[in-house]
């Protein structure tokens, strides 16, 4: 078929939504009403399963082997761990990142009184008070504090306020959209990943293209915390394509531009066949890509194989710089990404024995290993 035309417009709209829409594991009910609203206006039947994991099906020539396509709507975030003596709130974070990210960021603690703004501070903030020690104080979520924007001087104050411990916060975006094709903001690990796979499917649908096979659209909610896809896969998925961010860092292979394919991340390499099968599909369609392996990173493939699904898994990246941090991506990196997708749902299924879950030797697949 004819190149896709992905509608740029759509996804940094799609995009500029979702990073507005708070959403750190454990409070990511709004963004999935978003999310259910978008596929509905699409014209796509989904479902939901009892915490909020989305799944929807764009029907295939065939119905199986089905394939997938994940990506995560959850974010970091941090969580109230005490409230102190003089008011202002302990935390611990939501999934892994470093405090050093969070000293100076605007929040919001979601409370049973109610939504209420903050700074994250480090514990010696004033220059004018500690000098040079504000330069050498540790960096560690106990040398942090959030200064909540309310007239609290007590923790009886602060409770007062209907804050408590384990209430959930938020950690404001701040999206930039540059001319120069840039974006940058928190949380595009994988706000960005869940607007591309919509910018795909909302190609598809638009320029009526027909997957070979079933193909389900998968949008998790705790992915930053490990669980992920482990319970949203449905049985006849026999491939997992999932999307996520590249880690654009000294020693890393990932780029800003084009697709990064990562062969493997610290839970082992990806599925040879699919891997090599993403690549090829790569040159076949001129698409820009770069291959990476990644060392502490694991994502929604890791979750749906320790759950036990028996499915080939891989991961296509867009390259973040500063990942867990203060991130930057480029446009042209999601575009890129969403025509791979969709030359990956238009492919030909190539190994028929994934259509059952069973079966004998004949059809299992070779991998070569003659002298070169």
């Amino acid at each position: 078929m004819s190149r896709p035309a992905i509608d740029l417009d759509y996804l940094k709209a799609r995009l500029g939504e979702l990073l507005t829409t708070p959403s750190p594991t454990g409070y990511t009910d709004e963004a999935v009403w978003l999310l259910c609203r978008e596929l509905e206006r699409l014209g796509l039947t989904y479902e939901l399963t009892r915490r909020g994991a989305i799944r929807a099906r764009l029907p295939g020539k065939d119905a199986k082997p089905a394939r997938a396509m994940v990506a995560h709507v959850d974010t970091l975030g941090a969580q109230v761990k005490s409230v102190k003596d003089s008011g202002r709130l302990e935390l611990v974070p939501i999934g892994h990142w470093s405090s050093r990210f969070a000293e100076g960021a605007r929040a919001t603690v979601f409370s049973e009184g109610g939504a209420y703004r903050g700074t994250i501070l480090p514990l010696k903030a004033s220059g004018h008070t500690f000098n040079e020690e504000v330069d050498t104080q540790p960096v560690n979520w106990r040398q942090v504090e959030l200064r909540i924007d309310a007239v609290t001087h007590t923790a009886k104050d602060t409770r007062l306020l209907g804050v408590e411990i384990g209430d959930i916060v938020a950690i404001d975006p701040q999206p930039e959209f540059m001319d120069s094709g840039f974006i940058v903001s928190r949380h595009l690990d994988d706000k960005a990943g869940v607007a591309t796979l919509l910018a795909a499917l909302e190609c598809m649908i638009r320029e009526e293209r027909t997957p070979t096979v079933d193909t389900w659209w998968l949008f998790t909610i705790a992915e930053e915390v490990g669980s992920g896809a482990s319970s949203v896969l449905v049985p006849d998925v026999a491939s997992m394509v999932t999307i996520d961010n590249g880690t654009t860092a000294p020693g890393q292979n990932s780029s800003e531009f084009g697709v990064t394919i990562a062969m493997a991340d610290q839970t082992g390499p990806f599925d040879w066949h699919l891997t090599r099968k993403l690549a090829q599909l790569a040159v076949d369609h001129g698409i820009p890509h770069q291959k990476d392996v990644f060392r502490y990173y694991r994502s929604d493939s890791a979750s749906a194989l320790e759950a036990g699904a028996d499915i080939r898994t891989a991961l296509l990246t867009f390259g973040i710089d500063a990942s867990h941090g203060y991130e930057r991506i480029h446009a042209s990196a999601l575009v890129d990404l969403a025509r791979l997708l969709i030359a990956y749902a238009e492919s030909e299924v190539e190994i028929e024995r994934d259509l059952r879950p069973l079966s004998g030797i004949k059809g299992f697949t070779h991998q070569p290993v003659e002298d070169s």
